[in-house]
């Protein structure tokens, strides 16, 4: 009884603070503070300079800022306008032809930024204003923008898995590589989608300029810098030669030294790239140790142990305890951010995945694929947000078309729950 009415009192404050205008990572730093003064006998303060301390001095957490840094550096150059320049030719003899140039960059740009946000932003800049210039249709264009850009986050290397991977104790390099195929799959199905509804309509991608193999053998250059781009950074990682954390030191030596190197970036842009990164970490950097204080909270209060316990006992099957999940995060989505997912609900989630028998290094996937659901959910997410400012098209308009998208990854939820090793089968090679 007492354990409910902790449970209650802590969720119960949770969704009044998050759902007022008070930051994510004030609001948890708030009820973890009240929860240790009304609930146990342990000094808040004490707690909570250690949490800070821990949190902050970890090498694994530098590789944030730094691919942070690494994305916002190359949205500010040139080289992601080269990019669309260069896939055009290759995609227009598709069914849907330029809209597939949304998956396919977001796709190469995901292997490169570490965030879904920057890739929506960087590919949808370039590639929006042409679609609706070119009359392609409004709907299919900005959904599969909003579906595509959320593979920021799967495809390595990624910033939630690395958060994921500090607090799990996973493997980071191993969280990278498990991402590849499911990243491939999921970018695949929503090509596939277009090419369904452009066969059945062809309407909705009216034929533009047609190119010969000529034009496309003369774009490849093009390509070339993002190409170079993946390949240090993941190759580095893969072939045992650096950690995440270097792999991300080099990833911002090469995205300068393109820059540089194309002219395409000013000391103005610099500037704002710097700026941008130092925003983006420190509202990151809060809500991690916000969360991380949380969760030792919570541990204090006895509460995983009690609500695996509890679960345990329900006798769910393996099967049932993931469609409670899935509920859950889609639930969660709504009013959270990633990082304020993985953070808030792992002390208790993963727990209750071990006893049901699955991987940690396969529940770090799946929860990276629900967080891609929260990022166009609506009303926090971000894919939503950045869409409607280069658009002017509602956040729920936005959402709507980007139903299709929300299907696909709960379908690959699906395909990878039932099939476990078309995520585990290339790390454990």
């Amino acid at each position: 009884m007492e354990i409910t009415v902790v449970s209650l009192t802590i969720l119960g404050l949770l969704v009044l603070f998050l759902g007022s205008t008070i930051w994510v990572g004030l609001s948890l730093l708030l009820v973890a503070f009240g929860s240790l003064i009304f609930f146990t006998d342990t000094p808040p303060l004490n707690v909570l300079t250690n949490i800070l301390w821990n949190q902050t001095n970890s090498s694994t957490m530098i590789a944030l800022p730094l691919f942070i840094f690494m994305g916002e550096v190359l949205f500010r150059s040139n080289i992601s306008q080269n990019l669309f320049k260069g896939l055009t030719p290759w995609m227009s003899f598709l069914p849907g032809r330029l809209i597939h140039v949304n998956i396919v960059a977001s796709t190469m740009f995901a292997a490169v930024s570490g965030s879904s946000a920057a890739t929506t932003a960087t590919v949808g800049k370039i590639t929006m204003p042409e679609l609706l210039k070119r009359n392609y249709d409004r709907s299919l264009s900005i959904g599969s923008l909003a579906g595509a850009g959320t593979l920021g986050f799967l495809i390595p290397p990624s910033m939630l898995m690395i958060v994921y991977g500090i607090s799990a104790n996973v493997s980071i390099g191993a969280l990278f590589i498990a991402g590849i195929v499911p990243g491939i799959i999921l970018a695949i199905g929503f090509s596939t989608y277009i090419l369904i509804r452009c066969l059945i309509n062809p309407k909705l991608a009216p034929k533009g300029e047609t190119y010969t193999w000529s034009d496309r053998l003369k774009a490849l250059p093009l390509l070339l810098p993002v190409t170079f781009l993946m390949l240090l950074v993941l190759g580095s990682i893969y072939a045992g030669w650096a950690t995440a954390t270097e792999a991300a030191a080099v990833g911002v030596f090469g995205s300068i030294f393109l820059a540089l190197v194309t002219r395409s970036i000013t000391k103005e842009g610099f500037l704002q790239a710097v700026i941008g990164t130092i925003k983006t970490n420190a509202m990151i950097m809060l809500i991690v140790m916000a969360a991380s204080y949380m969760s030792v909270v919570v541990g204090y209060l006895g509460l995983p142990g009690k609500l695996t316990a509890f679960i345990g006992t329900l006798g769910l099957s393996k099967y049932e305890l993931i469609i409670i999940m899935i509920i859950m995060y889609i639930l969660l989505g709504c009013i959270l951010d990633g990082f304020s997912i993985i953070l808030m609900t792992l002390p208790l989630a993963l727990p209750l995945i071990k006893l049901a028998g699955f991987d940690p290094l396969w529940f770090g996937i799946f929860l990276i694929l629900m967080i891609e659901v929260a990022q166009i959910t609506p009303p926090v997410g971000f894919n939503l947000f950045v869409l409607n400012g280069l658009t002017g098209d509602s956040v729920l308009k936005i959402a709507k078309y980007s139903l299709p998208s929300f299907i696909i990854i709960i379908l690959l939820v699906v395909v990878i729950t039932v099939y476990p090793g078309i995520v585990t089968w290339v790390p454990n090679l």
